[in-house]
């Protein structure tokens, strides 16, 4: 008999007939699952791919025994309690990779669109404004020439900053530890701690995933420590910062500007950023292409075949985020 999986959203068909080579598989084509619902699903079940960001806790697992196997289809996975899972003996993997060029060629849109002022000459025009020379009403800011941070120096991190070298960027980073000095010299940037990269940068970037210690990382203080004509962005998760704080430094010009992708509450967005100028805001679509997707997609299905003895990685999913379960 075969292992039952599902699939918690609608993906690419050739994705689920993969899946389908090894097992039984169940597609949610409906609504996006409540925890409630989540949980009944699973009952009898060996796998699943998450692949709308579905949560998954304790008591998520509840009762679960027949479980083995949870696959995220994106990189990051701070909707996953891994003590939990771990402790359910269950494998949990993600998808790094197949996003990362992706994220960081939306990245540098979302800083040419707020330096220069896109978005807010875009509603200009549409609300009918324009009736004749705008002079140095939407002037912005140039890039060239200027100093990029990047927190969290990642493949996605690195891939951001070996696109700054045809702006002429000085990249500053900070990491958790710094990186091998030939991927400095190929990224062309320079080890800073936080304090300085935030007093230095024309540019910050935030890169790093969500978790207890990067939890608003960006707060008040760090804020206060920026230039006024620094600008932000974070195309990594939410939490990394606190919304009102930035919110109170936006309105009150402690930095130029700000682009966000992602939010603490999204889709809700802290309402104190929504009649800000100085502000450009997008759904979290930074890894939004079909090649990405489909590339996360595949590789969260391989890693599930993998976690449940089958196919060429059997037993050894190519990217596991506890593999201390694999020794149980």
């Amino acid at each position: 008999m075969l292992q039952k999986i599902l699939i918690t959203r609608p993906i690419f068909p050739d994705v689920i007939a993969r899946t389908r080579e090894f097992f039984d598989v169940e597609v949610n084509e409906g609504a996006r699952y409540t925890p409630e619902q989540l949980h009944n699903a699973l009952h009898d079940k060996d796998g699943v791919i998450l692949a709308g960001g579905e949560k998954i806790n304790a008591a998520t697992l509840e009762g679960l025994s027949r479980l083995k196997a949870i696959c995220v289809s994106a990189a990051g996975f701070n909707n996953l309690d891994i003590e939990a899972i771990t402790r359910a003996g269950i494998i949990a993997t993600n998808s790094p990779g197949p996003a990362d060029e992706t994220v960081a060629d939306y990245t540098w849109g979302l800083m040419i669109a707020t330096a220069r002022r896109l978005a807010e000459g875009d509603r200009w025009i549409r609300t009918g404004n324009w009736k004749g020379s705008v002079g140095s009403s939407f002037f912005g800011t140039n890039l060239c020439d200027k100093t990029l941070g990047i927190i969290g120096m990642g493949r996605i991190g690195q891939a951001i900053a070996r696109r700054a070298v045809g702006f002429r960027m000085k990249v500053l980073y900070y990491n958790r530890r710094p990186l091998d000095k030939t991927i400095e010299e190929e990224c062309q940037a320079a080890y800073v701690t936080k304090e300085d990269l935030l007093r230095l940068s024309d540019f910050v970037v935030l890169a790093v995933p969500l978790n207890a210690a990067n939890y608003h990382i960006i707060g008040e203080q760090q804020l206060e420590l920026m230039r006024p004509s620094a600008m932000l962005f974070n195309i990594a998760r939410g939490g990394l910062i606190d919304e009102p704080a930035l919110a109170k430094a936006l309105r009150e010009q402690k930095i130029a500007a700000a682009g966000l992708d992602v939010f603490e509450e999204e889709p809700s967005v802290y309402p104190g950023l929504l009649g800000l100028p100085n502000i450009v805001m997008t759904p979290h679509i930074g890894g939004g292409t079909w090649d990405a997707q489909h590339g996360l997609a595949m590789l969260a299905a391989e890693n599930l075949i993998a976690a449940l003895g089958l196919g060429p990685h059997a037993g050894h999913p190519p990217s596991i985020i506890n593999p201390e379960v694999l020794k149980k």
